[in-house]
């Protein structure tokens, strides 16, 4: 459990630290704090009990009307004004010295044109374009231009850029461009999110899960672990993964997919971004245990 994180969002909760926190778990992935004073619990906390910090962009509220940034927009002004929120963020976070940052990428999230997505929460139209209105090209190209930038801000800095990545398209389930810049950029990573990508193979009938965490659980910094069950009558969100979650139920087959990460990336970080209060402390204990279990053993039970 080592490499297990939990979130804190919106403010330092000492209940839910105390619930779900372990010690020797690797860390907390802090985001929208609406105080300093929880930033100060947080870094006291760290040094207390031993524990490194993540950062899903941003760590402070109230920056920005949205929470993302709108690094791929079509708008040049758009583009420089996310970046500068960005390094603003970053300046801040001299004194937090976060392990990583993390974006959701691609923002907009560029939404392919077939597909029914009401399904899928956004905040604010600008906060996704659809693909007959940005290109493969155009993609390619803003996206090779942040790619440098964060590496480059990543080295003045001292952490790691992590993309989490949202609603995908085409773009890069059926093409090289994204594998093609990691490779080319090694020091950017990506966030797999289990809830989210269940979630789109089931409003997207051209989408699987399970190939692109093939395909790209080996340049993953963090999985953000959860569940969901979906059904023709309602969506139950952010689960606690537990064994006995069946497909044939409806929900996310979570045990196949840590079979891939583990055998493709066994040192990933997990983060549980779960409801924790869903469950009971035993369930979420059982949780923990049957996740470590399926990262270690090639038969977990």
């Amino acid at each position: 459990m080592k490499r297990f994180l939990i979130g804190q969002y919106g403010s330092f909760d000492e209940q839910k630290m105390e619930r779900d926190f372990r010690d020797g778990f690797y860390g907390i992935e802090a985001c929208l704090f609406e105080n300093e004073s929880d930033t100060q619990k947080l870094l006291s906390a760290s040094r207390a009990r031993g524990f490194r910090i993540g950062v899903h962009f941003p760590l402070r509220a109230g920056k920005s009307l949205l929470r993302d940034a709108l690094f791929l927009d079509a708008d040049k002004h758009v583009r420089d004004e996310a970046l500068r929120l960005i390094r603003d963020e970053l300046d801040y976070l001299r004194n937090v010295r976060p392990d990583y940052v993390l974006f959701h990428y691609p923002k907009p999230v560029i939404l392919d044109d077939r597909v029914n997505w009401d399904k899928w929460h956004f905040s604010d139209r600008t906060e996704y374009v659809y693909d007959s209105d940005y290109s493969l090209e155009m993609f390619a190209e803003r996206s090779d231009q942040l790619f440098a930038w964060l590496t480059a801000a990543s080295r003045d800095y001292g952490f790691t850029p992590v993309l989490e990545l949202d609603a995908l398209n085409s773009y890069i389930y059926e093409h090289d461009v994204l594998e093609a810049l990691l490779k080319k950029y090694p020091d950017i990573r990506l966030c797999l999110d289990t809830g989210r990508l269940f979630l789109q193979q089931n409003v997207d009938p051209f989408f699987q899960a399970l190939p692109i965490i093939r395909k790209y659980a080996k340049y993953a910094e963090v999985i953000h672990l959860w569940n969901l069950q979906y059904t023709k009558s309602s969506v139950r969100l952010r689960y606690p993964v537990l064994p006995e979650q069946r497909p044939e139920d409806g929900w996310a087959p979570i045990g196949d997919y840590l079979a891939v990460i583990r055998e493709e990336n066994p040192q990933v970080k997990i983060q549980f971004e779960h409801r924790s209060d869903l469950v009971s402390r035993e369930d979420l204990q059982r949780c923990y245990e049957w996740v470590d279990e399926c990262l270690r053993s090639t038969h977990p039970s």
